[in-house]
């Protein structure tokens, strides 16, 4: 289903049958979303190749039930559906925001990239994210622990280097550049993923330390920077 702010289903031919499997459980979940729970409008919803037979085995696997014409989830097909969805949607997230892809690249690639996420590196996006609700569509992102355990701390885990108190450090985990000859030239200057930089200060101009070097940096740049935050400078031991 191609539209701005429609969930589209993957196109998954010759994949193998669990990627089939989690392509139709998406399909159920969205349409439930719309109101829509009817075999008919699920099927509809399904791109992909012989959704009849994909959907009978979700029945036989006991993620589904089939009750007059209409289809639900099973409790196992309700945690699966989550799963994936969740998976998907904080795929896009990233894809879009931290990637700048479109919406429409950004959903085609996460068709692929949510079925290779497992939940540690889910949870590593959802919080490198902050922790989004929505996805670029408007679509709910279905909420898990550590949503809930983001709601006791200021602060996400990783924030862009913009937005860390001055004196903090933290060490680099994503650098995602609107032009690509920046991370080349950040690079040469130490500025790479697990480097450990320090702010020292915001104005006129963003003031890093990366190692034994001090450096002057526009804040945009500084907005494509993504740090793990340490602790404060003034607390380490020298």
């Amino acid at each position: 289903m191609r539209g701005r702010g429609r969930h589209r289903h993957c196109r998954m031919d010759h994949q193998p049958d669990d990627h089939l499997l989690e392509e139709v459980l998406e399909a159920v979940w969205s349409a439930r979303e719309e109101g829509k729970t009817t075999l008919k409008e699920v099927l509809e919803l399904a791109a992909v190749d012989d959704p009849e037979t994909v959907l009978d085995s979700l029945v036989k696997s006991g993620m589904v039930k089939l009750e007059n014409g209409n289809v639900f989830f099973t409790e196992i097909g309700e945690r699966a559906a989550r799963k994936i969805i969740r998976q998907h949607r904080l795929a896009e997230v990233l894809l879009h925001q931290v990637m700048n892809l479109d919406e429409d690249r950004a959903e085609d690639v996460a068709c692929h990239f949510e079925h290779m996420l497992n939940p540690e590196v889910t949870e590593s996006i959802c919080t490198l994210l902050g922790h989004p609700r929505i996805c670029p569509h408007g679509k709910l992102i279905p909420r898990a622990r550590c949503c809930e355990r983001f709601r006791t701390e200021v602060q996400p885990l990783v924030q862009r280097l913009g937005d860390i108190a001055v004196g903090q450090t933290g060490r680099i985990t994503v650098i995602a550049p609107k032009f690509r000859s920046r991370i080349e030239r950040l690079g040469a200057l130490g500025v790479i993923p697990g480097a450990e930089v320090r702010l020292r200060q915001k104005f006129p101009s963003f003031v890093i330390e990366v190692g034994e070097t001090t450096l002057a940096i526009d804040r945009d740049i500084a907005e494509e920077i993504y740090v793990r935050l340490t602790e404060p400078v003034s607390r380490r031991k020298e």
